[in-house]
């Protein structure tokens, strides 16, 4: 199968030039361990089923021999052996070199089972599926970067190759790399179908060691779905997954299965943004419900592109998630993040993008042209109240957004008089 560039290539080989190891994070069959592969010289793969019980043998004994080789060395999975942590560690600080390690997982860390945190030794990244600019989708005629360094630059009349349809079958399809070498469109949406039986049945019981249901798995993963991108309460999330009485659930026990979900990067919620332009009372503070793939969402809710094609509002919040996915994709840097900000009064913005160097742009996911010109006014006024705060504010000035855009699944990209930059998802790169 052809390897594909990712934009996590260059941050791996960046990370390893600065630090002694790295642990490449994310869901499971986004790609962690092939792009990691491409730039390792030695392998070892602790769920081989032909030598898994020697390399926990050998760890209990002398972690360190699992080390040895040419640098530097892919630990695949390490967490199955999570002495292998203290090991690395231990071997960075005796080495003093950067470049030594790279770890590989589809869970969140156990702090629980690690006697030392790695900070400023084992540096921590976070890969996601493919954006559409990786799987060879989008164009990539508007870099983002390039957007930020010169917010004033021409995007008028640059044109995306996807149809409506395109961007569909994409969210549906997912970015799971195991979908490029597949013929069949059928065949690419069984890949996400698969992905979440796999998580229901095996990987929430597996990640820490207690039984789940994976009658409940399953039901929490619909409830979420159909709540996607919505600020949707826990007491409604519950209400949802125990409505049909197929399953019986309480509080705790939901809490339970999406901190596990969380852990297996499945859930991927967004958190508030809370600029002080309106009183605390009337800014949103609870979570964005998010899965960190849109096609997650759409094989939850049994959904296809054929249903969706005539369901375009429930599209709508799933083309959200496809957008904030990409974002995330485009913006690997340390301390960039996404937040969103809704108030009492009906004002958000989907997205609000945090570079590391605190620039920032306020995005609003709109896939259709009927939307953006609600979506302009919801950006400007923003954008005219951080304005009014700053003019009484003499001691902390909030900083203004660097762009105001509106990514569409439509063709066309260009500026609004207002400065609002309309841009199609299918045209974006990082």
């Amino acid at each position: 199968m052809r390897y594909l560039h990712r934009i996590a290539d260059d941050v791996l080989k960046e990370r390893l030039e600065a630090f002694g190891a790295v642990l490449v994070e994310g869901p499971k069959w986004c790609g962690k361990t092939t792009t990691s592969q491409q730039i390792a010289k030695s392998v070892i793969k602790i769920q081989d089923t032909d030598m898994r019980e020697e390399y926990k043998a050998t760890a209990a004994s002398k972690p360190s021999l699992l080390l040895q080789g040419s640098t530097p060395r892919l630990i695949d999975e390490w967490q199955d052996i999570p002495v292998i942590w203290d090991a690395v560690r231990t071997m960075v600080d005796e080495r003093s070199l950067p470049g030594q390690f790279i770890l590989t997982g589809s869970n969140a860390v156990d702090k629980t089972k690690i006697l030392h945190s790695g900070n400023s030794r084992i540096s921590r990244m976070v890969m996601l599926p493919m954006s559409l600019w990786e799987s060879r989708e989008s164009n990539g005629k508007i870099s983002l970067r390039s957007l930020f360094d010169d917010p004033a630059s021409d995007i008028d009349g640059i044109t995306s190759d996807m149809s409506i349809e395109d961007i569909i079958f994409a969210a549906c399809r997912g970015g799971w790399p195991g979908t490029v070498s597949l013929s069949s469109d059928r065949a690419k949406l069984m890949i996400a179908e698969n992905y979440i039986d796999t998580v229901c049945r095996e990987d929430i019981s597996r990640i820490d060691g207690i039984a789940r249901d994976e009658r409940i798995a399953r039901m929490i993963l619909r409830a979420y779905a159909r709540n996607i991108s919505t600020t949707a309460k826990n007491t409604s999330l519950l209400e949802d997954i125990t409505a049909s009485g197929e399953v019986t659930a309480s509080m705790v026990t939901m809490d339970d299965y999406v901190t596990a979900l969380k852990k297996l990067f499945v859930i991927s919620n967004i958190d508030a943004w809370s600029p002080a332009i309106r009183s605390k009372t009337a800014i949103r503070s609870g979570v964005k419900r998010g899965f960190i793939d849109p096609s997650i969402a759409v094989a939850a809710m049994g959904l296809s592109p054929e249903a969706l094609m005539i369901q375009l509002k429930t599209f709508g919040f799933i083309f959200e998630q496809m957008c904030i996915r990409d974002l995330r994709a485009y913006t690997p840097d340390f301390n960039t993040h996404i937040s969103y900000y809704r108030d009492r009064y009906g004002l958000e913005a989907d997205v609000v993008l945090h570079l590391s160097d605190g620039r920032y742009a306020l995005i609003e996911c709109k896939l259709g042209s009927a939307d953006i010109e609600s979506g302009a006014r919801h950006l400007t006024e923003l954008q005219r109240l951080i304005r009014q705060h700053n003019e009484g504010e003499r001691q902390v000035p909030l900083r203004e957004p660097d762009l105001l855009i509106i990514l569409t699944g439509g063709r066309m990209a260009y500026t609004r008089p207002d400065g609002v930059k309309v841009i199609p998802l299918g045209c974006l790169k990082n």
